[in-house]
């Protein structure tokens, strides 16, 4: 961990010194956003999660524990940011398949959800392999690809994961998404969810970023991104790929660094590798 560590900050390091800092920076203060409660999110269907299923799954952050209280960190840092940068809308990713992002959204959505004050949308966008319907155990009625595709309103595809968490789930792959991911009309649907809804945050899960260009043709849909890699599988060169590349379309937050296993483990320190 620490060399995957020390060859990143050498990487960072050489990349700002040859081109500076890809990073947008906002001029204005954050601007006070007005919250829709006016019923459109109670006409949402409110879906039945199983906490045994989500727990199996390792969503563990539906309710607070010493298990969610990583997820709770990062959800703490992540909307920190987000505020200080007026930003709403955040893509999940990761170098390769199987880093555990799509897990890691669940948790983020379901723990921005015991914030009773926050309203959140997660859409699931990894429509090669979709996973998070199968994960949280809440099977859409319709397709993610209907809505983007024009067929089917947001209210008419989302459910409620909590009662001010929407989900807008993939049931089955999806052939060819990158014509979603570059149509102008997918960013017209997102702008009048955001416009209707009035989200505190809008995450995003992606496919990994180096396996297509899926998550390139997106980005420009987005404020900022996350990287997720898998400890002793995701390489510094990978990461160090994902975050030059994201870093030239939206704001990187940083690494999330899953699965790993060395870390001590005792009452004091939490850690994200505890199977």
């Amino acid at each position: 961990m620490e060399k995957l560590q020390k060859a990143l900050q050498q990487a960072r390091t050489k990349r700002a010194e040859v081109s500076g800092d890809a990073q947008t920076t906002p001029t204005d203060a954050p601007v006070k956003r007005d919250v829709a409660l006016d019923g459109t999110w109670e006409s949402l269907p409110l879906a039945e999660l199983n906490n045994t299923h989500l727990t199996n799954m390792r969503v563990v952050t539906r309710h607070a524990s010493k298990l969610a209280m990583p997820f709770d960190i990062l959800r703490t840092k992540i909307l920190l940011q987000m505020r200080q940068n007026n930003w709403t809308r955040l893509a999940i990713t990761s170098p390769s398949a199987a880093c555990g992002k799509s897990t890691l959204s669940a948790n983020l959505a379901l723990g921005l959800g015991r914030q009773n004050e926050l309203h959140s949308i997660l859409f699931e966008l990894d429509l090669r392999r979709p996973s998070l319907a199968k994960t949280l155990g809440a099977q859409p009625t319709h397709n993610i690809d209907e809505m983007l595709g024009g067929a089917l309103s947001f209210d008419q595809q989302a459910m409620r994961l909590r009662p001010n968490v929407a989900a807008c789930l993939c049931s089955a792959p999806v052939e060819d998404p990158s014509r979603y991911m570059l149509h102008g009309q997918t960013s017209e649907i997102l702008d009048e969810v955001e416009k209707t809804y009035a989200p505190d945050a809008m995450l995003f899960d992606m496919p990994p970023l180096l396996v297509g260009d899926d998550t390139r043709a997106f980005l420009r849909n987005v404020d900022c991104a996350l990287i997720v890699a898998r400890a002793e599988v995701s390489t510094a060169t990978e990461i160090d790929i994902c975050e030059k590349e994201l870093g030239e379309h939206t704001n990187v937050l940083g690494v999330v660094l899953n699965q790993c296993r060395h870390l001590p483990q005792d009452d004091n320190c939490y850690g994200y590798g505890a199977d």
